[in-house]
């Protein structure tokens, strides 16, 4: 009975001591997670938990986001997880987002889980159209987005109308322009075609270098007013400050980067930014809520460190990532090559199968023809042979028929004829028996150029005979299979050696095979230069193509200023389609 009780209390203590949890449902760009979280949790308990189920090491760009009453908020780290202004009813869900961009996305995004949610992010927020794209650049960034999900282009496979059922444009682009969804299509696709080669990590980050030098990418814009009132639009990205006019989100009025801003601070809801120059006048504002005053300070602090860390020598742990990045892309693009070598050989190995498979369909063929010619040949024969024997048979009936008219016409001539009548009539039996010598004469003449004729026609038959027999003869002797080589080309020596044992599979790195990427890569530099002036060409061509089409009443404010911005040459950033290798900030516009 006390063992009872005593196992009673030990349970009970135990239930006691189990933390309470509380369920959480985390959005991705493309997966949604739930997660079972304590009721101690503060937002960096969670928000690692999620990162590392992620496997993502280049936390410092994504946020937990949630929204308080049509307001975008994001979870704080050192505070606990309910004690922000959150839904209590379970799942409590959070969005898994990047809250900070890169000034370059090349250079600074490393993982490749981070590139794809990037791209998945950023694709959304063009196909939303909360980034601004012209037409001709989303043809192009759709045409990497096929790429990144379908891999090369295969005629045989992607057939007219596989894009009808994906989003590719924004609807503001297809609205705009007189053109079928066959039409749009047909454009994307013949840039997919131009992407062959290119792995799915690789279409995703150039459509971010393409995306990047949107005017409005990885701008944050809030709702202000200025000291006299005037109501203006606050940008905030990895560059700095800017100020908008409400009708143009494109262009900034002003801009203050990150290295020449001295201080930023809020009073309520008043907020101040102080220039490092202090013969620039101190640029106050009024935001309408102060729960945006703090998310505009969150969104401030972070890009103002990220982009003070940019330009400082780094860490050792994004060393080691950019290092293990390195040897991963060595090891894929080995491994790419190994495949096209794998891939080649085996399209030829197909080609000779294909080749030899004709060369004995060829030869069946022949072989069958010549077998009808065969026997075509012999029936020819015999009917020849039967033919001259008839004629022969018949010329001597004739021959035998002309002595037996000739005798009777000398027998009619020695028969005395007593009477005129019986003499004339006598005359014209002879007459009438000359004709009909004379005839049987040529007749049976002719029947004898006929038997010669015959005999000549049935000896080239039997040549033709002999020659058929010769030709089956060597088809059947011929050999159907050319001599192939067993032994393998031995691979160049520059190319890492793979070696098979067992289950396991060794890979070893050589010095020169590194030499060898950085020449490779210095190579491909120079050619993206080259693939960027083509590029650019390009896209002026489908502008120019696509103009004609397009319904000018349906223009959108941001075309139109975009239209002028383009005429006048100007952009508020460095657009890497028309210098590739150019870096730089955005210019203060004032």
């Amino acid at each position: 009975m006390a063992g009872a009780i005593a196992s009673r209390m030990s349970f009970s203590s135990l239930k006691r001591k189990q933390p309470k949890t509380f369920t959480v449902r985390i959005v991705t760009m493309d997966a949604e997670m739930e997660f079972n979280c304590e009721m101690k949790w503060k937002g960096k308990d969670l928000f690692d938990l999620v990162c590392r189920t992620l496997g993502l090491r280049e936390t410092w760009f994504f946020g937990l986001q949630y929204t308080i009453k049509d307001t975008v908020a994001w979870l704080k780290m050192d505070k606990k997880v309910l004690d922000h202004d959150v839904s209590k009813e379970e799942p409590v869900t959070f969005h898994f987002l990047a809250k900070f961009y890169p000034e370059n996305a090349e250079e600074e995004l490393v993982q490749e889980i981070t590139q794809h949610l990037f791209f998945l992010q950023v694709k959304k927020q063009i196909l939303d159209e909360k980034i601004y794209c012209p037409p001709e650049a989303s043809v192009l960034l759709a045409s990497y987005a096929v790429q990144a999900k379908y891999g090369d282009y295969d005629p045989s496979v992607h057939k007219r109308g596989f894009l009808a059922q994906e989003e590719l444009l924004p609807k503001r682009v297809i609205n705009l322009y007189q053109m079928t969804p066959e039409m749009w299509e047909e454009r994307i696709t013949a840039w997919y075609a131009e992407h062959r080669g290119r792995a799915r990590d690789e279409a995703e980050m150039e459509y971010l270098k393409i995306a990047q030098d949107l005017e409005m990418y990885g701008v944050n814009y809030f709702a202000i007013r200025n000291k006299k009132g005037t109501e203006l639009l606050l940008g905030v990205d990895a560059l700095g400050l800017h100020i908008y006019d409400p009708e143009n989100r494109l262009t900034p009025k002003i801009s203050f980067p990150w290295n020449e801003i001295r201080n930023i601070s809020y009073s309520d809801k008043e907020f101040t930014i102080k220039p490092l120059d202090k013969k620039i006048d101190v640029f106050k504002f009024n935001s309408s809520k102060l729960r945006v005053n703090k998310l505009i300070l969150q969104l401030c602090i972070g890009n103002h460190d990220l982009f003070m860390r940019r330009r400082k020598a780094d860490s050792l742990e994004v060393q080691q990532m950019k290092a293990q990045a390195r040897e991963e892309k060595a090891r894929k693009q080995m491994e790419r090559q190994r495949l096209a070598r794998e891939k080649q050989m085996r399209e030829e190995a197909e080609r000779t199968r294909d080749e030899l498979e004709r060369r004995l369909l060829q030869m069946k063929e022949e072989a069958t023809m010549a077998n009808e010619a065969l026997m075509r040949s012999e029936e020819t024969a015999d009917l020849l042979a039967e033919k001259a024997q008839i004629t022969e048979e018949e010329a001597k009936l004739l021959a035998q028929k002309a002595a037996e008219a000739e005798q009777e016409m000398q027998r009619i001539k020695a028969t005395a004829i007593r009477t005129e009548e019986e003499k004339r009539l006598m005359e014209q039996k002879v007459l009438e028996a000359e004709v009909l010598a004379l005839k049987m004469a040529e007749e049976s003449e002719r029947r004898a150029k006929e038997a010669d004729q015959l005999k000549q026609d049935l000896q080239e038959a039997r040549e033709a005979e002999r020659r058929a027999k010769q030709k089956l003869l060597e088809i059947a002797t011929k050999p159907m299979y050319p001599p192939m080589n067993p032994i393998p080309a031995p691979l160049p020596p520059d190319i890492p050696s793979f070696n098979l044992i067992g289950d396991s599979l060794s890979f070893d790195f050589k010095d020169t095979d590194m030499k060898r990427l950085s020449m490779e890569i210095e190579k491909e530099k120079v050619e993206y230069m080259e693939k960027s002036k083509h590029l650019q060409e390009q896209l002026n061509e489908l502008k120019t193509e696509i103009e004609a089409l397009k319904l000018k009443e349906r223009e959108t404010a941001l075309d139109i200023l975009h239209n002028e911005n383009s005429d006048r040459g100007g952009s508020s950033k460095h657009n890497t389609i028309k210098k590739p290798q150019a870096q730089g900030r955005r210019p203060i516009c004032i």
